[in-house]
């Protein structure tokens, strides 16, 4: 019996937000795996800020989605049928891949990761244990350089990358943590269970105003995943030889402008400060200290994390959307029926 599978395809490029008549739930037919393939059932799908930019027909690190063809992302699903000459995976394992926005996909076995459901739940290997835990280990500790005692400032940090490079951060001596965040409930978030030193709701007051007044001697380090008004204050506050990881703009991503830069650039020279833009996919050297130290800091408690799920295949876009307009906590996801 054909195995089927529905999957999201773009139609359309979206101008702003992504609405419904940009994206499409179409249902496509499988073919049974071929040599050294494999048959994946998904059960969990990611949706991740720099999907938006792959919308766009624009030149970038990474191809933009075509059109009329299905989207993709991160997804950990069950490994369901085997094909001839796969060695290492078997049926009913679970398995980390690149083929999301999907229910169902059919890709070369050395194209997936098997993972250890016995350490995290399967979604973790999405969150914590994926892409966005070794964004915000390298970016903090490879790209900004944080060292015992500096003062972090980490923009968006109820996020997904964010809530981590505080714990990170926290968890390798910086003397202070300060995080933003959208709101009260994810302020107290902050404060109560990722153990920043101080939250600021960017939604209260000016991220200027605020950071300065927890601050005043300035910051060392700063995550950037907001852009905007959160990295002209840090301009403002870092010290002499400050620096600066900056590994998203989400305030922008739905712009059909050019935002404004930041007004004080200036201050790049007078502190003798280091901006640096990174992608996570140039540090997987940095992956096996990530994978023992996440491991070792999971095992003993040391690191919580939050996931906002919405459920079924049909949910994604309106997940994507949610998250670009800051209605997550912690990771977003989109959990599939077990039977899809």
């Amino acid at each position: 019996m054909p195995v089927t599978s529905a999957a999201w395809h773009l139609v359309r490029r979206p101008n702003g937000e992504v609405v419904d008549d940009d994206v499409a739930l179409v249902e496509h037919e499988l073919d049974d795996p071929g040599p050294g393939e494999v048959l994946v059932r998904n059960t969990w799908l990611s949706v991740d800020p720099y999907m938006r930019g792959r919308m766009n027909d624009a030149k970038s690190y990474v191809a933009p989605f075509a059109l009329d063809e299905p989207m993709d992302g991160g997804a950990v699903g069950v490994v369901e049928q085997v094909g001839p000459d796969v060695e290492g995976l078997a049926v009913g394992d679970t398995v980390l891949h690149g083929l999301g926005w999907r229910e169902r996909a059919v890709l070369p076995g050395r194209r997936t990761q098997r993972v250890d459901v016995e350490l995290a739940p399967p979604q973790a290997y999405l969150g914590a244990l994926g892409m966005p835990g070794l964004t915000a280990y390298a970016g903090l500790l490879d790209v900004a350089a944080m060292q015992e005692g500096d003062v972090v400032f980490v923009s968006a940090a109820a996020g997904a990358v964010g809530s981590l490079v505080c714990q990170i951060a926290r968890l390798k001596g910086a003397s202070q943590v300060i995080g933003s965040a959208g709101g009260p409930a994810k302020t107290q978030w902050l404060l109560d269970e990722l153990g920043v030193t101080h939250a600021l709701d960017y939604k209260a007051a000016p991220i200027r105003q605020q950071l300065r007044e927890v601050a005043p001697e300035g910051i060392d380090v700063y995550f950037d995943n907001v852009g905007g008004d959160h990295l002209e204050a840090a301009i403002g506050a870092l010290r002499l030889h400050g620096r600066a990881a900056l590994c998203g703009a989400v305030s922008a991503y739905n712009a059909t402008e050019p935002p404004p830069g930041p007004r004080n650039l200036v201050r790049l020279v007078q502190n003798r400060l280091t901006l640096r833009g990174f992608l996570v996919g140039d540090h997987a050297d940095a992956r096996p200290r990530f994978l023992t130290d996440m491991a070792g800091w999971l095992a003993e408690g040391k690191i919580t994390w939050r996931e906002t799920v919405t459920e079924g295949i049909g949910s994604a876009p309106e997940a994507f959307r949610s998250l670009l307009s800051g209605g997550n906590t912690g990771k977003m996801l989109v959990r599939l029926e077990p039977d899809s």
